[in-house]
This record gives structure tokens, sequence and C-alpha cells, in this order.
């Protein structure tokens, strides 16, 4: 009993201090706030550029609008417009510019431009100097790192209960991609509950991407699955609390599909040639044009077209495994026998092409030669965590374990700063 007691006040001291290191970090809800000493020029605006005398247009780029189209108005000479973007085409391609993009000119009191200021995404820009001696260069905003943890408890899909907590859907992606071989995501249960610990990413107040899922623990039908990012030189893998890779050798499907169309059978009623014949293949159906992957690493052997087949490409992956992928509307450019791909790699596109009814992909699968319903197949995983990266492994898998071990409750937490270091995250 007394050795139960003081197991019980050696966790809560944990927990305590756990609470208070927290707290002593100074949580932030994004890497800009009050206080902060702007050191930089009054007359500086946010992408460097000196203001003073410059009337600024704050503009967007419409469909179909040229280069020439967004400073002919302002006063640029056409000829200086054309001289800038043949010699700047090796930093940003001017024919790259998209609709519904922020743009912004700078207007001397003359009304002609001297700058322009196209934002290509949220966290990179193009400056194009107007002035005597005209360039362009490229910027990238400043993007800081934070840490969150978010936990919830499944009402209907992950999905909807990280929406309701007000996360983005990529969250949600990158957890269905970090358990994809240990949890069906389309088969939860009311009452599964998870707690996520993760990156995200700002450019002053706003959070402009999520970033890496550091750790996760996701309780699903009352058994406990547990996922730790470890990176460490090549090494960037999301392992189990014993070490095993999370990733096996082959991806589930080779396609974000809708539904299985027909399974792997010895006997199947073909519905082309209407009569019962073995199909040693399972087909996904989805959209036209759904880009198909290659579900594990390995080389290309065959790249063709077949008038059964359609469209198909055959992958050896090594002396067991090989994958075929049958009826693409087109081979992805590049893609050709010999060619060495990586999991996850585009290779081909669904259509329906060979003999096929509908847009699918029908997967097949070799093991020693043989065909195998690979849905049924123990794959392999990619390995556990190499023995020299073992001790540094455990030290960063035992820190976020005492995160990973606070009550469950539907709510998101505070951010608080990246730590680089896997020795110093005994306090996430």
């Amino acid at each position: 009993m007394r050795d139960r007691s003081l197991l019980a006040a050696a966790i809560m001291i944990a927990v305590v201090a756990f609470l208070v290191v927290r707290v002593m970090r100074a949580p932030i809800a994004h890497p800009a706030g009050e206080g902060v000493v702007q050191t930089a020029s009054l007359s500086l605006d946010e992408f460097g550029l000196d203001t003073q005398a410059l009337e600024i247009r704050d503009e967007m780029v419409s469909r179909n609008q040229t280069f020439s189209d967004l400073l002919t108005p302002h006063k640029v000479d056409y000829q200086r417009i054309v001289e800038l973007a043949s010699s700047g085409k090796d930093v940003f391609d001017v024919r790259r510019l998209k609709a519904q993009r922020p743009y912004h000119v700078y207007l001397d009191s003359t009304g002609v431009a001297k700058y322009m200021v196209y934002e290509q995404n949220r966290t990179s820009y193009v400056v194009f100097d107007l002035g005597d001696n005209p360039s362009i260069r490229l910027e990238e905003r400043e993007v800081a790192k934070v840490v969150r943890s978010v936990s919830g408890i499944i009402s209907s899909s992950l999905f909807m209960t990280l929406d309701d907590l007000g996360e983005h859907p990529a969250l949600s992606i990158s957890m269905s991609d970090v358990f994809a071989w240990q949890i069906d995501f389309s088969r939860l249960q009311k009452g599964d509950s998870f707690r996520i610990v993760f990156e995200e990413h700002y450019v002053g107040d706003e959070r402009v991407q999520v970033g890496d899922i550091l750790a996760a623990r996701f309780i699903h039908r009352d058994e406990d699955y547990f996922a730790f990012n470890f990176v460490e030189g090549d090494i960037n893998e999301h392992y189990d609390e014993v070490g095993n890779s999370l990733r096996k050798a082959f991806l589930i499907a080779p396609v974000e599909y809708k539904r299985i169309s027909s399974g792997f059978s010895g006997r199947r009623f073909h519905p082309v040639q209407k009569r019962y014949k073995a199909h040693l293949g399972t087909d996904y159906a989805a959209d036209r044009g759904t880009p198909i992957q290659a579900t594990g690493d390995g080389v290309v052997t065959h790249a063709t077209y077949g008038k059964y087949n359609g469209n198909y490409v055959k992958i050896k992956h090594n002396g067991t495994y090989t994958t075929q992928y049958l009826h693409m509307s087109k081979i992805k450019t590049g893609i050709r026998p010999g060619v060495r791909v990586k999991q996850g790699q585009t290779i081909g596109f669904v259509g329906s092409t060979g003999l096929a009814t509908g847009n699918h992909v029908c997967y097949r699968f070799w093991k020693n030669g043989q065909q195998v319903d690979h849905r049924r197949e123990k794959i392999p995983s990619i390995g556990p965590v190499p023995t020299q990266f073992r001790t540094q492994f455990e030290l960063l898998r035992d820190s976020y374990l005492v995160e990973l071990s606070l009550p469950i409750q539907s709510e998101p937490t505070p951010a608080y700063p990246v730590l680089k270091d896997h020795a110093a995250i005994a306090a996430p």
C-alpha cells in the first residue's frame, strides 16, 4: 500500500511540475504579441519598403490579367515592363501570376509606380523595383513555429470533432496519415478520444500552416495507439511507444478512393465479358484524373498500354513484392521502365482505359510471384528506431508521454515555443 501511495505521489509531482513549467514558459497564442518593440524605421512597411511620400494601392489580380496589365495604368513604360520581365525570369516568371492573389503598387506624387509587390502566397512575395535600376527579388516572410496540443472526444468523426474545436482541416488529414495502418478512421466509435501535440506556423498574427504532428495518442475501441515523431539525420518517422515505425512498406491503397468497387476474388462476374472469372486485384473507384501513387519504393518494370489493362504501370519493390496499377487515363510523364520511384509518388492518373467500365484503378499485388489480396497481407513496417538513436528516442518519447497522459477533454490548449533539442524536451 505504501509503494502505491509513493507511486501516486510521484506521478502527481511530475504532472504538477509539468504544469508549472508550462506556465513559466509564458504560453502564446501566436508569435507576435503586445509589447513587441519595433526597431525598424516607421516609414518601412511589412515588405521592407520605404513608404515616405508614396501612395500605396492595394489590388487583387483579376482573371486573365497580365504583368503589363497591372503596371501600364500606373505610367510604367511598356518597354521597361518587357525588359524587367525578361531579365528577372530566373527569379520569378511573371506568367505565373494567379488570379485572386493580392498585389500592391507604390506610387510617387505624380502617379508613377516605383515598386510593385505581388504576394505569391502567405509566406513569400515578389518585389518589383521599377526605379532607375529595375530588378526583381523574391522574399520570404519570417515564419514562427509554435507548439500546441488539442484533445477531444469523438462524437461523429475526427474531422468534425477537430472542426468543432476550431482546428484546421489539415490536422485531421495529418492524423489519418500518421495512423493510416493502425486505425480505420471511417469506423471510429462515439467515445473514442485523442490528444495531439503539433506545430503551427505563423506569419505575424496569422496562422499560415499546420506543421508536423510531434506526438499523438488515440484511444480507439478502448485500445491505446501512440505516435512520436523522431527526427535525426536522414530519419524523419513516426514511431509507436516501443520504437516500431508506424509507416509500413506499402500504402493501404494507391489512390484516394470513393469506394472499393470490386474486391479480390477467385470468381467474379465480369461486367464487360459477362462471365465468371478470377479477379486477382482490388478496384478502387475514384474520379477521372485522380493521382495514382506508388504504394512503396521500387523500380518501374512496365509503363505501357495493353488491350485489357489499358495504360498501366508495374513496379518491382524487392525480391518479394511487386505491384501493378491498371486502367490509367494516362501515365505520368517521366514514369518509364528503369525509373526508381518512392512511396507516395504520383505515377499516373485514374481512368477507364482497357477492359473497364467506370473510372477506377485495379491494384494488383504479388508476393513471391503469386498474386495475393493485399488487404489480407501482414505488411512489414519499414523498421524500428536504429540502435544508435535509441536513447534519444526514449528521451523524446518520455517527455511527450507526460502531456499525452493528461486527462482528455474536448478543448485546445495555448501555444508555446518550439524546442529544437531532443534532450531539452523534458517539459514540452
